[in-house]
């Protein structure tokens, strides 16, 4: 970055690594860097570890002139902290589930109050939960705060304790429709109401950067923070931008799913609600559990198949059906006891079959959650996400879906979707889709053909069909 260019930077903590960017005012990418994660996730990270990461990828980009702002997405999870802003215990990541069986033991109607104003169909770990465990001699003393990865990383890099609306939703103890924290709520569990700091808009300043995180980062002191987002929110942010006019796929280990509404009440059943990153609107979809990270075991398992040959397996895999729920389904079905499987298999089957199977599970998957999201089946697919890379795999879900699909021209969308929110934040983008057309995010339309997916129709039915008899068997 030259003296005279001014710029914002991007900060995605993912499961596998910590990925940073400066991007110029106009858009453009002027460079990244990338730390892998080495300090744990999934169910439980050392997040004092995760916190030197991020420190580690902000000084690889060596950035010489302050930039406008810093705004950081990362994966679900709760961190507890003491008042020194250091963890009480490991930091819970998105599959955590310290505290789930206390809070299953509350009354039913107490659990159905917190689940109506949370805007969730069904438990899940998280703040309530690990909030519970923390009510031991020796722990409770000590907690400070109760905070997202992405919120615990902020108030590191400036000292200041806050909430997003849309990490807020998933402690299962905030108010969706009025991003506000339940307090009757958080009495009734004993959960001391002060362990939650304000919440903030996504794209709202929390503060400078001090002393302590310019240190750790290389960055200048006073650089301004946007307070940031999950980062699946994050990057349907980027996608959706204000408008309600398709239903976002990040498509990663899992499918996360979402349509913008201007109200709550129009999510359906099954929904997860969420504020959106755009102020005055809500998301409506939820992750769909394992259906990349399916596919990519399957992979592990069977080997090495390139896009063409896979490309090449008639619908249906040749009769084969892969069932993807390896770790229990969430949206929109929310059954933990479902489990992987795969049917049929024969002698004609080889690794092509078994992998272009489990791509067409997965797509089967999401074809149930954008059904429900959107039953007249009139809005286009906006598809993003590792597995947007290939081209078809695109076409797959254009087919299995009987819908356009709006394919990203870079399918990293989480990063985007951070430099997104910092250039809104500090007022250089009027919306997110004005950021967005400035990153240069575009779309190219991949419609379906209705020969093949009227094929797909009877293969879901099959499959759909077999799902059932699986979990009926036990």
């Amino acid at each position: 970055m030259s003296a005279s260019e001014q710029a914002v930077v991007a900060v995605d903590v993912g499961t596998s690594a910590v990925r940073s960017g400066l991007f110029g005012l106009s858009g453009r990418l002027l460079r990244s860097a990338r730390v892998p994660r080495t300090a744990g996730v999934g169910d439980l990270f050392d997040a004092a570890g995760l916190f030197a990461e991020v420190s580690a990828s902000l000084r690889e980009l060596a950035v010489d002139s302050p930039p406008r702002a810093l705004c950081v997405s990362a994966h679900i999870g709760s961190v507890a902290v003491d008042a020194d802003l250091d963890p009480v215990l490991p930091g819970g990541g998105w599959s955590d589930t310290r505290g789930l069986d206390l809070l299953r033991r509350t009354p039913d109607e107490r659990r159905a109050a917190l689940l109506a104003g949370a805007g969730r169909p069904a438990l899940s770990g998280g703040a309530a939960a690990l909030a519970l465990v923390l009510d031991e001699p020796g722990l409770r003393e000590r907690v400070h705060a109760l905070l997202s990865p992405k919120d615990y990383l902020v108030a590191r890099l400036t000292g200041r304790l806050s909430s997003d609306t849309v990490d807020a939703a998933y402690t299962l103890v905030s108010d969706v429709r009025t991003r506000s924290w339940q307090t009757d709520a958080l009495r009734s569990l004993g959960v001391p109401a002060d362990w939650f700091p304000p919440q903030v808009e996504p794209t709202a300043v929390v503060g400078g950067l001090h002393g302590a995180g310019a240190r750790y980062t290389g960055l200048p002191e006073g650089t301004p923070v946007v307070s940031g987002g999950p980062d699946g929110s994050v990057g349907i942010g980027v996608l959706l931008g204000a408008t309600p006019s398709g239903i976002a796929d990040v498509a990663g280990t899992t499918d996360v799913l979402a349509r913008l509404v201007d109200d709550p009440v129009l999510a359906g059943p099954g929904a997860v609600v969420n504020p959106a990153v755009v102020p005055g609107m809500w998301t409506a979809g939820g992750a769909t559990g394992m259906t990349g990270g399916a596919v990519a075991r399957w992979r592990s398992l069977a080997g090495a198949v390139d896009d063409e040959e896979l490309g090449a397996v008639p619908v249906g895999s040749r009769g084969l059906l892969v069932l993807p729920g390896l770790s229990g389904e969430r949206f929109p079905r929310w059954r933990s006891e479902t489990r992987g499987a795969i049917l049929g298999q024969g002698v004609e089957h080889g690794p092509a079959e078994i992998l272009r199977a489990a791509q067409e599970g997965a797509a089967f998957t999401v074809r149930e959650g954008v059904d429900l999201l959107d039953p007249d089946r009139g809005l286009p697919l906006v598809f993003a996400g590792g597995s947007a890379r290939s081209e078809h795999v695109a076409r797959l879900r254009a087919d299995a879906l009987g819908r356009c699909v709006h394919v990203a021209s870079d399918p990293d969308v989480t990063l985007l979707g951070a430099a997104a929110l910092a250039l809104v934040g500090t007022g250089e983008a009027h919306d997110l889709d004005e950021a967005r057309d400035r990153l240069g995010l575009t779309f190219r339309a991949v419609e379906p053909d209705g020969r093949r997916g009227s094929r797909y129709d009877e293969v879901f039915d099959r499959w759909t069909a077999a799902r059932e008899a699986v979990l009926a068997a036990g």
